[in-house]
């Protein structure tokens, strides 16, 4: 591969079909995490790892269950319960009684968590850019389109 890594239609297997979505799909995610990392790191949060991407989105204002965020980023709850605990103690998270549910917790963004949030979007909506870019913005809201129909019309939201 060139030492931009940039992909040509000769770098990716042959397959009957063309490519597999698979692959296609984790090719893209790879560039898309690629940014985001750089973008969070040179904005302070170089401690974040992949896995924590996996709560960032899904905690909302009220606070959340680690087995209802596991469903909602479709993660199984002890990978999830792993992620908060880290970002619990990095200071990203706290975790507080559920008032209605005297044995559960709730997860909470902190101040640092909550700012995490916007430097991931921007640098994600310029990846998205870059794309449309590249393929034209009907297409890739096209795509956005049939991807949201997919993970939408999956039988099991949780693996």
């Amino acid at each position: 591969m060139p030492d931009d890594n940039r992909i040509s239609d000769g770098d990716l297997p042959e397959q009957d079909g063309g490519p597999l979505l698979g692959l296609l799909l984790r090719l893209l995610n790879q560039n898309w995490a690629r940014e985001v990392d750089a973008a969070l790191v040179r904005a302070g949060f170089g401690d974040l790892r992949p896995p924590h991407a996996n709560v960032f989105p899904f905690v909302p204002v009220e606070g959340i269950q680690v087995s209802d965020l596991a469903e909602c980023a479709r993660v199984r709850k002890q990978s999830m319960a792993q992620a908060v605990e880290q970002l619990e103690r990095a200071g990203y998270v706290e975790r507080r009684p559920d008032p209605s549910d005297r044995r559960g917790r709730l997860v909470f963004l902190t101040a640092r968590g909550a700012s995490v949030r916007p430097v991931g979007v921007t640098a994600g909506r310029e990846v998205e850019r870059e794309w449309a870019r590249l393929v034209g913005e009907r297409r890739l809201e096209e795509l956005r389109a049939t991807l949201v129909e997919l993970v939408d019309g999956l039988a099991d939201p949780a693996p």
